[in-house]
């Protein structure tokens, strides 16, 4: 399947960075570190969070978008996935969500596994609302206008934080685990999108039925989209056994228009 919409932006009109910044604590600012003549030298008592940068260099403000990788960590599919979701209009950050462990990259899914039970669960949704309040302090970012997009791991995290930050516009998750219990979806204060792959048993129907079920009995939006065949990271195509090139376009198409829908008006 082929695109059905251009992105307002090509690669080529894409800026790319790096940032680093702490963890649980105010985001220092450039007037901080230019008013403290120890910035550079002091060593920080916080977790300090490394993240990809990706951004539209079209003069403008833009909506900010937390992309959150899954258990092989930051790969280079992950940025190529920021960058193209900056050729939608987004201001966009990857955290390395494993950087308490390293910061590791692993192409081995044994290694990934246990590297995600290593993972705690409130760091990371730390570490993810650190990141809302670095694009926070971008000139270039809308303050409070963001969403978060997560695949796999990343896509469960996503779903989680969604429950988490009250100031959250869109969630996306591809393929993550569906919240337990359900109830936290009370808490909800955003729309979801959830991709389920339907050969996988990292999520079962019964448990995306739930979701429906509770969101409705809650008040909540949530959009649930089935691909029958696929089976779990059929959006990776660093992993062609089970990449699916199909599934995935008609993935992002969904995406795509998803966000555009909620961050329309604002």
């Amino acid at each position: 399947m082929t695109m059905t919409h251009s992105p307002p932006f090509t690669l080529q009109q894409i800026g790319t960075g790096t940032a680093r910044f702490p963890s649980g604590a105010p985001i220092p600012t450039h007037s901080d570190q230019m008013v403290d003549p120890y910035f550079r030298t002091r060593m920080p008592k916080e977790h300090q969070i490394d993240s990809l940068l990706f951004w539209p260099q079209e003069k403008g403000i833009y909506p900010g978008l937390v992309l959150l990788h899954d258990w092989w960590g930051l790969t280079g599919q992950m940025k190529d996935l920021g960058a193209k979701l900056a050729c939608e209009g987004y201001m966009v950050i990857v955290p390395n969500l494993y950087g308490r462990l390293g910061g590791m990259v692993t192409a081995n899914d044994d290694v990934a596994a246990a590297l995600m039970d290593k993972q705690i669960e409130a760091d990371v949704l730390t570490d993810i609302n650190s990141c809302c309040e670095y694009l926070n302090t971008r000139t270039i970012a809308k303050r409070n206008i963001h969403s978060v997009v997560g695949y796999g791991m990343g896509g469960s995290y996503a779903l989680r934080f969604a429950c988490h930050r009250k100031r959250l516009h869109a969630a996306v998750s591809y393929y993550g685990k569906i919240l337990q219990p359900l109830e936290l979806l009370k808490n909800l204060s955003s729309p979801v999108l959830y991709h389920q792959a339907g050969q996988s048993t990292w999520t079962t129907q019964e448990e995306t039925d739930a979701l429906r079920t509770a969101a409705t009995d809650f008040g909540k939006r949530a959009e649930v989209h089935l691909y029958p065949d696929a089976s779990l990271a059929f959006c990776n195509d660093m992993k062609p056994s089970v990449y699916r090139a199909d599934d995935a376009s008609l993935a992002w198409e969904r995406t795509a228009a998803f966000l555009k829908t909620c961050f329309q008006g604002t």
